[in-house]
């Protein structure tokens, strides 16, 4: 990646601020920012109709969920702290530059008791936009349909 500053910003925001997520424009002049776990940021920007072209981001763990919906985002650059082998692979077949800190065989749940529900969940999806509606099923069943991210 050409802009190494850009993206060295994105990820001291990322830890100096506490963030999940962090993403900045081609100048700098804007950044998105978040602090909700998950996929919960992503969803909600593609949910507003964001795209992130001419963005470099930042995310503390990306599964092949969130890899998926990174690449519906279509951000230039993305950088992970932790990655799984599978989310590694979608930006790799997607043609999105991405470097990370640790590459993970897969993503852990919260409790490390099993895998992520978001990586199970299109574990044999291969399409971006299928990803991002088995995800949403898995917010609702896992919010027992209280909670539901915007459809």
């Amino acid at each position: 990646m050409k802009d190494d500053i850009r993206i060295k910003t994105a990820i001291k925001l990322l830890y100096d601020g506490a963030l999940t997520f962090c993403a900045l424009n081609e100048n700098g002049g804007e950044i998105l920012k978040s602090r909700d776990r998950g996929v919960k940021p992503l969803v909600s920007l593609i949910d507003s109709g964001v795209k992130l072209r001419g963005f470099c981001a930042a995310d503390k763990v990306i599964g092949k969920a969130a890899a998926f919906l990174y690449v519906i985002l279509e951000p230039d650059f993305v950088y992970a702290d932790v990655i799984s082998e599978k989310a590694y692979d979608v930006f790799k077949v997607s043609g999105i530059e991405v470097s990370f800190g640790k590459k993970v065989e897969a993503i852990r749940n919260r409790t490390n008791t099993g895998f992520c529900p978001m990586e199970t969940a299109v574990e044999d999806i291969s399409d971006p936009y299928e990803a991002l509606s088995a995800v949403r099923k898995k917010i609702d069943d896992l919010s027992g349909g209280k909670k539901q991210i915007n459809k």
